[in-house]
């Protein structure tokens, strides 16, 4: 399973256009073969804080997705980014 988590911060006054934009994304990405869960939200306590969650299958479903990546207007609102990709081997129930 990949995992891919982390937080963004997005021009001050932006953040509710950056959600809005990103909503598209986290429905595709939940109709994606291999995608568990895909999340883009607000932080509850900073307000140019988007917060960031994705889980997949795999590397290869992740790609496929990704493709082409956020557009260029998209990335005009990040101011910056902590986001980490991580490869779970073992999982607990």
């Amino acid at each position: 399973m990949i995992v891919v988590s982390g937080k963004l911060f997005v021009s001050e006054g932006k953040r509710d256009d950056f959600l809005a934009a990103s909503r598209e994304a986290m429905v595709l990405a939940r109709k994606t073969p291999g995608c568990h869960d895909f999340v883009v939200a607000a932080d509850p306590i900073e307000k140019n804080r988007v917060n960031i969650y994705e889980e997949w299958d795999s590397q290869e479903n992740l790609d496929v997705f990704r493709g082409s990546g956020p557009d260029s207007e998209m990335n005009k609102l990040i101011v910056s980014a902590d986001v980490n990709q991580r490869s779970i081997t073992q999982e607990y129930e």
